[in-house]
């Protein structure tokens, strides 16, 4: 059995991901605060910013995962804030890396030494996991973080068949991107007029790149940017 382990699989890049895994004939699991609608998947309820709702869904996930000869986790969840080095209380910055860095950790901790070989952990970066905007602190040093866990961890799984990988999206239409600039079509249009291409970067674009990390482990270790080309600040 295959089995997709996907954080955040109820909307855009995690739920268009849970669908190419489905297609593909694996057990895919959705933890999250919200069900992914897709048929087929196990929704599994967690708010990674919660310990005890983290260690109940590793609990279930540890079961799940000793039958299997194959699994990829994908850490697609994020919180994203609008704050600032100035800005950025302790509390909320202990908020944040609860859920974009900490979480991470503990389910690591539980499922590394049940994954076979032929598995992957995929890191969902951001192309702020190599470079900074204004208003975006807190997150910005989280997705730094998951660059250091990525390398880490390739290193601390070296020969056991394990393979890892940052993908990092360039601006994709999802619920958090529009929840941080809003709607406005001036707006929207004027992010995407950051790249090559002129537009937004659909979730399926971002899934499919996944799905491919997942089968291949000669990319281990490896930041694979997803960006349409962006323009340099």
């Amino acid at each position: 059995m295959k089995a997709a382990i996907i954080t955040g699989a109820s909307v855009g890049i995690g739920q268009a991901a849970a669908q190419l895994f489905l297609d593909d004939g694996f057990e895919v699991y959705n933890l999250s605060r919200r069900e992914c609608p897709l048929p087929g998947v196990h929704n599994i309820g967690c708010d990674l910013a919660s310990v005890e709702s983290v260690t109940q869904a590793t609990t279930t996930l540890a079961t799940a995962v000793a039958t299997c000869d194959s699994v990829t986790i994908v850490y697609n969840a994020s919180q994203m804030r609008k704050d600032s080095a100035d800005a950025c209380s302790s509390d909320d910055m202990r908020a944040v890396l609860e859920t974009n860095v900490v979480a991470i950790n503990s389910i690591n901790q539980v499922l590394i030494p049940l994954l076979p070989p032929t598995s992957s952990i995929l890191y969902i970066g951001s192309t702020l996991s190599e470079k900074a905007v204004a208003s975006s602190f807190s997150y910005v040093v989280s997705k730094h973080a998951q660059l250091g866990m990525m390398r880490a961890t390739c290193q601390d799984l070296m020969g056991k068949g394990i393979h890892t990988a940052l993908i990092c999206p360039g601006f994709t239409d999802t619920e958090m991107l529009r929840t941080h600039i809003g709607n406005d079509p001036d707006v929207v249009q004027a992010i995407g007029n950051m790249n090559s291409f002129g537009r937004l970067i659909e979730p399926g674009e971002i899934a499919e790149l996944i799905h491919w990390a997942h089968l291949n482990p000669v990319i281990n270790g490896a930041v694979l940017h997803a960006n349409l080309g962006q323009k340099e600040a």
